[in-house]
């Protein structure tokens, strides 16, 4: 609780004749904050694997008493001596809430013999590394050196193209500047119009200028169809006298373009004079074009995922959750500055900055093993939930909701969500997003659990096997999903046909059968 004062507006009469006056009240409020650990706790679970590495070794620059034990490479990532860590702790499951009233003068005593009570922690070095710093920037720089080279962007492409050609200079920089104006994300289109390239005041031999380096880009570089300004422009750029039925290909491209999107091949037919069967040639030609150009360039390096559990199978065919040390648990307190605190030679400055920094680096300890526990708790009870879906396929994915998980593990639904964010796990049937296993639901009539992921399957399966001449409707759909148990209503089977990319009954008849 806390009182807060409240003060009233300067003595005015309003309209109704009220008095408002000067005053100060007490006033009671109930206000919640969040403690910078709590805070700091929170971000730790949320992280995933290589960001919590980042963080450790930012640790290790920053605080000194902080030293890392190299893990041992040529071990078994699962075996108790690999790093030379320390057995797993039987933590007590509880939020991540750092309690800041104990940090008095008894804790202190308690740091300083933590190397006779808990020996896994430390080791026999009596003084700081030297190379500590110098070591962790030979980390980052090997990481460096493992980066996947960047792919080449389209500008890159262009202008490496642009410097073979003979052009005037102006023409030249007008060229560079169109070409800094298109981007991979817009698939290599010219969003922005000419003259907005240009300064206000530019003569109109300026914008002839632009329509001119336009051009240039257009028909004498790579990719064919860069730097239209529409998708009309964009094709009938690729579109080349050779290439088959050209003229029927460029009626669609020129007029046609909506009816195509909509499968609207009678109104073509009708428009055109076009036999069904020349409309349907002329489109497998036009859908040889590209109409996003820019598309292989930019990023193109596949991401890498790296779990951060994996599971075992036991002898009695149980699935049993492990999950990677990483630097986290080599981590332990400098014995050097421990000792430092008992030398009647430290200062007191010094004294109270060594207690501050080993301060931190316990409650970074605790807080990493803290986060190893929830997340391998709240992970084993997921796997324990989907085991159908392990042993046999996605169609067993049972409906789990993140609640469910919290009330097993002990543990409020966010701190769930906050563990599972962003993690990955290695399972016999490859490797998935922790948020993956959790999936809504409907039930059947005869009470049966159903995911939506059954649902779509079943969506998918009847619209593979639908007569083409006579594709189903949605609400033919919803007819066949409920006839098979599965109630579902109409705007879900839309939503999830859309999510699909499945074309709506329309787009896919076949107006040849």
């Amino acid at each position: 609780m806390m009182l807060a004062p409240w003060f009233g507006k300067g003595s005015q009469t309003n309209v109704a004749g009220m008095r408002l006056t000067f005053g100060q009240h007490l006033q009671q409020k109930q206000m919640q904050t969040l403690a910078p650990r709590m805070i700091q706790s929170m971000e730790l679970l949320q992280m995933p694997l290589a960001a919590l590495q980042e963080r450790i070794e930012q640790e290790l620059i920053d605080n000194p008493v902080l030293e890392l034990r190299e893990s041992d490479p040529n071990l078994p990532r699962d075996t108790p001596e690999h790093g030379n860590r320390r057995e797993a702790e039987d933590v007590d499951q509880k939020e991540l809430v750092i309690d800041e009233s104990h940090h008095h003068a008894d804790d202190f005593e308690r740091l300083v013999n933590l190397d006779l009570e808990n020996p896994q922690y430390f080791d026999d070095q009596t003084r700081p590394s030297a190379n500590r710093i110098q070591d962790s920037i030979d980390r980052h720089t090997d990481l460096m050196a493992n980066v996947a080279e960047r792919a080449e962007s389209l500008q890159d492409h262009l202008r490496a193209q642009l410097s073979e050609l003979e052009l005037s200079d102006e023409l030249r920089r007008m060229c560079e500047r169109i070409i800094s104006a298109l981007h991979e994300e817009h698939g290599g289109y010219l969003r922005t119009p000419l003259r907005d390239l240009l300064p206000a005041d530019a003569p109109p031999a300026a914008l002839e200028l632009a329509e001119e380096a336009l051009a240039t880009i257009q028909q004498r570089l790579d990719p064919p169809g860069i730097a239209a300004r529409d998708l009309k422009e964009c094709l009938m750029l690729q579109l080349t006298a050779d290439i088959p039925h050209y003229e029927n290909v460029r009626t669609l491209i020129l007029h046609h373009l909506e009816d195509l999107r909509d499968n609207r091949l009678p109104q073509i037919q009708k428009a055109t004079g076009m036999t069904l069967q020349e409309i349907q040639e002329a489109w497998a030609e036009l859908r040889k074009l590209d109409p996003r150009p820019a598309r292989k360039f930019g990023s193109s390096t596949a991401m890498t995922i790296v779990p951060d559990l994996w599971i075992e199978i036991d002898d009695d065919g149980n699935y049993i959750v492990k999950m990677e040390e990483g630097p986290g648990r080599n981590l332990y307190i400098s014995k050097y500055y421990r000792q430092r605190l008992l030398n009647e030679q430290t200062t007191a400055a010094e004294r109270e900055f060594i207690k501050k920094k080993i301060l931190a680096a316990q409650w970074l300890v605790d807080a990493i093993e803290q986060r190893r526990n929830t997340i391998l708790k709240v992970a084993q009870e997921i796997v324990n939930h989907q085991k159908k879906f392990l042993d046999r396929s996605s169609n067993f994915l049972e409906p789990l909701k993140m609640q469910q998980i919290a009330e097993k593990v002990g543990v409020h639904t966010t701190t769930v969500s906050r563990a599972v964010d962003n993690k990955y796990i290695e399972t016999p049937r490859g490797i998935f997003a922790l948020r993956d296993f959790f999936v809504g639901g409907t039930q059947t009539e005869e009470g049966e659990d159903v995911t939506w992921n059954q649902i779509r399957t079943e969506l998918q399966t009847l619209i593979a096997n639908e007569d083409k001449s006579k594709p189903l409707s949605d609400d033919q759909l919803v007819a066949l999903l409920k006839a098979k148990g599965m109630t579902v209503a109409r705007r879900t089977v839309t939503k999830y046909r859309e999510k699909m990319n499945i074309p709506s009954s329309r787009q896919r008849r076949d107006w040849t059968k």
